[in-house]
């Protein structure tokens, strides 16, 4: 048993507003998916770290048309190491645990830390800060019946302090507390390996014990550097950077890994494949609950 109890897409709104995220929904139910990550901070649902109302009411609203499982993707540039914006950062990450208790969502996933090649002065301290920020969300959490999902990142800029996968699990461990859980992104951690020149299967294997979310899409952990395509689809055709690409398409070794790793009971397996294949998206589903063992125990149930 993988731990993993459902596997499903992430989604969020492509203008703003409620009714692109709508489609997208109804589009996804109608292929069958039973299990969502919201993209809330597509939408305004938050200003200056508080939770509009009447754009949390339209949210709900949209939301209880379907019977999705749902869980919450945070702030993409969510980071406890930075001590100008940290107090920010806490405040939307509560109001965002906040909104999960309204949608029923158990995981809100927040992404590492990290520092400029310039903030020299504030690394000897910031595993600390991100570990105790950590620390104080968790304990809000936990009232709302929220786990923080704390996902691995792949350096983005040069000199930048970024944890590696294995210390986002050490992270995780040292925190120790039943509302923080690790969340590996396999594309991101093997992105990561490959430029620390760190073993990818040894990364993803250090953060899988404390691992209680999971993030899939395709790559070939070939890192971006300084390159930037004419077009988006030219980074796939070489190969190079975060494809978010359907699975298959690249080279990471999806039953090795599913046959190998063993995660947190509850696990959820998201897929961050968007609408962009749309028309791969069936097949994917299909390829995640057979890699996850979903299909297995329906048919048993039966």
């Amino acid at each position: 048993m993988s731990g993993i109890i459902a596997t499903g897409f992430s989604t969020g709104s492509s203008d703003g507003e409620m009714f692109s995220l709508q489609a997208d929904l109804r589009r996804l139910a109608d292929l069958g998916v039973d299990t969502i990550e919201l993209a809330v901070t597509t939408l305004d649902l938050v200003a200056g770290g508080r939770i509009i109302p009447e754009r949390l009411e339209r949210l709900l609203a949209v939301t209880d048309q379907f019977d999705f499982r749902y869980t919450v993707h945070g702030l993409v540039s969510s980071n406890f190491m930075d001590p100008t914006t940290a107090p920010y950062q806490m405040a939307v990450a509560k109001a965002l645990v906040e909104v999960c208790n309204r949608l029923e969502a158990g995981i809100l996933v927040h992404h590492g830390g990290h520092l400029r090649a310039d903030q020299i002065h504030e690394r000897a301290l910031a595993d600390i800060r991100e570990r105790e920020a950590l620390t104080e969300l968790a304990e809000f959490a936990r009232s709302h019946g929220v786990r923080i999902a704390l996902e691995n990142i792949f350096t983005t800029e040069p000199g930048q302090y970024r944890q590696t996968p294995s210390e986002v699990a050490a992270t995780v461990r040292a925190v120790d507390h039943p509302h923080v859980v690790a969340l590996i992104d396999f594309s991101h951690a093997y992105i990561e390996s490959t430029y620390r020149g760190l073993s990818f299967h040894e990364e993803i294997a250090a953060m899988a014990p404390v691992a209680g979310h999971l993030h899939v899409h395709d790559s070939f952990g070939r890192p971006q550097g300084f390159y930037t395509p004419y077009h988006p689809p030219e980074n796939t055709a070489m190969g190079i950077g975060d494809l978010h690409m359907p699975l298959g398409w690249g080279d990471i070794d999806w039953d090795h890994i599913f046959g190998a790793l063993q995660f947190l009971p509850e696990t959820i397996m998201m897929m961050e494949i968007g609408p962009r294949y749309r028309s791969e998206q069936p097949a994917c589903l299909s390829r995640a609950r057979q890699l996850a063992g979903l299909e297995q125990h329906k048919a048993a149930a039966q």
